[in-house]
Formats: structure tokens, C-alpha cells, sequence
């Protein structure tokens, strides 16, 4: 009998601990949902790069346009590449 109770006591403790836990965790991913929205609603999102620099993908492209170019010149003025 008396191992019945520590075993029910130890379970009780556990499953205490983790409802403790989770609401704990849960009060945490609320209040920051909460800060994400407020941050949207205030249009202060904040930005992985600076605005004026291009992304890498539109720096490629730049360059090879800047590379086609390069050769429709060429060959409009006659040289052969």
C-alpha cells in the first residue's frame, strides 16, 4: 500500500509540473503572437536588409544585362568576339 502512494504522489508531481509547464509555454507563444501583431499593426516589421541595397537575385540579372549589352554593342559595332 504504502507504494501505491509514492507512486501516486510521484505521478501527481509530474503531471503538476507539465501543466505547469505548458501553460507556461502557452502564455509565452500568446503574449509573442501578440507582439507580431502589434508590429504589423504599427508598420514597424523590421527588415532582414537595407531597402537601397538590391537583392542578390536582382544584382545577376543586372549583370547580365549589363553582359548582353556588352555583346549587342560589339557586334553592332563589328567586332567579332
Amino acid at each position: 500500500m504504502a507504494f501505491i502512494t509514492s507512486d501516486l504522489t510521484a505521478a501527481a508531481v509530474a503531471l503538476t509540473a507539465l501543466a505547469i509547464v505548458s501553460i507556461v509555454a502557452l502564455r509565452g507563444w500568446r503574449d509573442w503572437i501578440q507582439l507580431k501583431r502589434d508590429e504589423l499593426a504599427a508598420g514597424h516589421v523590421a527588415v532582414a536588409h537595407d531597402a537601397t541595397v538590391p537583392h542578390a537575385g536582382s544584382r545577376i540579372e543586372i549583370a547580365d544585362l549589363k553582359e548582353r549589352l556588352r555583346k549587342l554593342e560589339a557586334i553592332a559595332a563589328g567586332v567579332d568576339l
